[in-house]
């Protein structure tokens, strides 16, 4: 939330909109809880910023999701004038062209890389570069606050009963409580 406000800032985004993620191909079904408690929780997380938005997109269209059909879909919904900047952090930058139809994404919407720290700069930058020159890419580097706080260490500590307030929105906290959710019989 602090990093898509922080870019939507810096960019001068209109809206941020968060897609809960259907059925990602390179995941099976017992490593991702319920589609619904977790678009339920980005609700939650976002009611509070009038330039974020949550998405059904995804988790309303049967089968695997991939971005391509998602950004077919948005460019139909929104039309053929809106841009679209998809938020990445730059430590995936390499596995874009591992996506299904990765050039009709490179077409069909520009990306915003966030730096972390650690990266090789000109590494990065030349990688960026190459799918520029070969695909048509566009994709911007942008320097944000990082927090260093992961989903997955979130499910670890509700998963041992640990304290995850602070580390989550509030709304999303009573909500992962009052419905039991990341506990170890459910992952």
């Amino acid at each position: 939330l602090i990093v898509a406000e922080d870019v939507r800032v810096k960019c001068g985004l209109d809206r941020v909109l968060f897609i809960t993620s259907g059925q990602p191909p390179h995941k099976p079904n017992s490593e991702v809880i319920d589609a619904n408690h977790r678009y339920e929780m980005v609700c939650r997380a976002v009611s509070s910023n009038p330039f974020f938005e949550a998405s059904r997109i995804e988790i309303d269209r049967s089968g695997y999701t991939y971005t391509v059909n998602t950004l077919q879909q948005l460019r139909t919904e929104y039309g053929v004038g809106t841009d679209f900047y998809f938020i990445i952090g730059a430590d995936n930058i390499p596995e874009l062209i591992t996506w299904k139809e990765y050039e009709r994404v490179f077409q069909m919407c520009e990306f915003i890389a966030i730096l972390r720290p650690g990266h090789d700069w000109p590494a990065l930058e030349a990688e960026i570069k190459s799918y520029e020159e070969k695909f048509g890419a566009r994709i911007y580097l942008v320097d944000s606050r990082l927090i260093d706080i992961s989903s997955t260490e979130i499910r670890e500590r509700c998963k041992r009963g640990k304290s995850i307030k602070y580390l989550v929105p509030d709304e999303v906290e009573e909500y992962i409580l009052e419905n039991s959710l990341y506990k170890e019989n459910l992952l």
